[in-house]
């Protein structure tokens, strides 16, 4: 079989700037804000898009958050665009091999009026922003105000899209340009054994994705996750647009669509594969409602990590409480047929760390990666700016009903479950 080859044209950006044209240089990022507004503006369920700016270190704070999408433009060989977000905003199209062209260190972030009490807030500047990635990307952020009386559903929908637009908008720029770095990566599902003639530990990847409906949906292909079976999915596809974020779970643990852009897990495993270990493939499976549906789901995905001959499988889950108990089954239904594996989570363990982390648990879940506590407070400082609606700070999932404290819990990315965030930990 034939790898799967990806490359990464990496356009360093250092700052973004509203200008008269939308250009990239000397790695500034300049954005005409009106042409921005005027494509995104094209759905008519919104009724107005303000497009504003923000670097690290400003005196700004961006609150509702709703989603964080890298600005990205899939080519052809010609340098012609191709279909960057199949199902979404493109037909569909396979992902996953060829040359995609990335703004690394832009961030395109949609906010405006709060669709759900689980959205999140990204302070650019003060002791908040340690604890989200985003502080430190250059962001250009979209305040989108539906019309009236639109329901959830849409809004959310109206959101996402316009967030997808402006990711290939802006990643338009780089097409005139020559790449600061070309990122190569490359899979091949059977790699043959070690370079010593010995065999490698087959490894998988069981990506958790939340889908349990009421505006906590992910995408696969344009494809709602919760109508789908566990499948398997090669590594590239997975990091070039093939998963879309559309849920407004916990901010501090959400998966944003810049989040599977960049997925930690995947790239460590691409980067040791052929190496030290065989990555056999990323299983995508769903997060579900029901008791019954969490049975079928977990017993499928044994079946496929059997099938595929897996030793060992690490387990990355998004959200909290109900998910939790997702966790607990594909790990105990992997680790019954001998195929040995690490959990990531983070914990609701209480402003203390003293209560019970996870709402299940299991003996088989003997390895698991804690990304943090998501009910820690941090002290929320007055900045300068609020792009979006300050009033809604209070209202957010993490709001401790005093003025300057907060949970992690309303931070943007802070205790993120694929490891992706600031927060480590150490032996004590």
């Amino acid at each position: 079989m034939k790898a799967l080859q990806l490359e990464m044209a990496l356009f360093r950006v250092e700052k973004v700037v509203a200008g008269s044209e939308t250009k990239l240089r000397d790695g500034v990022l300049s954005v005409d804000q009106d042409e921005l507004a005027d494509k995104v503006r094209t759905d008519e369920r919104l009724r107005a898009v303000e497009v504003r700016v923000a670097n690290p270190g400003d005196s700004v704070r961006i609150v509702p958050v709703k989603d964080v999408i890298e600005p990205r433009l899939r080519v052809s060989g010609e340098g012609y665009p191709l279909p960057t977000f199949p199902g979404m905003i493109d037909k569909a199209a396979q992902v996953g091999y060829g040359r995609t062209l990335v703004l690394r260190g832009a961030a395109v972030v949609t906010a405006g009026a709060i669709l759900g009490f689980q959205e999140g807030f990204i302070d650019m500047r003060g002791p908040a922003a340690q604890y989200s990635p985003f502080s430190q990307t250059h962001n250009v952020v979209l305040v989108c105000e539906p019309v009236p009386d639109l329901p959830p559903h849409q809004h959310e929908e109206a959101m996402r899209l316009a967030g997808l637009r402006a990711a290939t908008y802006l990643a338009q720029a780089a097409l005139p340009l020559a790449p600061d770095e070309v990122e190569t990566i490359s899979w091949l599902p059977t790699q043959g054994g070690a370079p010593n003639g010995g065999r490698l530990p087959r490894v998988g990847y069981l990506y958790m994705l939340q889908s349990q409906g009421l505006l906590h949906d992910t995408y696969l292909y344009g494809a709602d996750a919760k109508h789908i079976l566990p499948t398997l999915l090669s590594p590239t596809e997975a990091i070039d647009g093939a998963l879309v974020s559309g849920n407004c779970v916990s901010a501090c643990d959400k998966n944003t669509t810049y989040h599977h852009q960049n997925n930690p897990v995947i790239m460590e495993l691409c980067q040791r594969h052929g190496r030290d270990l065989e990555f056999v493939a990323v299983l995508i499976t769903n997060e579900n409602v029901t008791l019954e549906d969490k049975r079928l789901s977990s017993s499928r995905v044994a079946t496929l990590g059997g099938m595929l001959g897996l030793d060992g499988v690490i387990i990355s889950k998004e959200g909290f409480g109900n998910p939790d108990t997702d966790l607990m089954m594909n790990c105990s239904k992997l680790e019954e047929i001998g195929i040995k594996t690490v959990l990531i989570t983070d914990e609701y363990a209480g402003s203390d760390g003293a209560s019970q982390s996870l709402a299940d648990a299991h003996p088989a879940a003997d390895a698991v990666i804690s990304t943090g506590n998501a009910n820690q407070e941090v002290e929320l400082v007055e900045l300068d700016v609020v792009i979006g609606d300050p009033d809604r700070l209070p209202a957010l999932a993490g709001a401790t009903g005093t003025d300057n404290r907060i949970e992690l819990q309303a931070v943007t990315g802070a205790t993120n479950e694929l490891g992706f965030s600031n927060l480590t930990a150490r032996w004590q």
